[in-house]
């Protein structure tokens, strides 16, 4: 886990290891919320980067008798 030191105007910086591994780039958009006691940040994608993401995923579920 990275540490990180909020400036005096509230500022974050991202550590590099981070910054690469998600390939975010100057620019970017990220959406920053709550979630608890913490604070996360999620990388905005465009729908074209986001195609074939959920590829292999298994669809099969077992349905209870009553369902169709």
């Amino acid at each position: 886990m990275k540490k990180v030191k909020i400036s005096p105007k509230f500022q974050v910086v991202i550590p590099e290891e981070i910054r690469v591994a998600m390939r975010l780039k100057p620019g970017q958009t990220i959406c920053v919320f709550q979630y608890d006691n913490r604070i996360e940040y999620i990388p905005v994608k465009s729908i074209k980067e986001m195609r074939g993401f959920l590829k292999g995923i298994d669809t099969e579920i077992e349905r209870d008798t009553d369902r169709l």
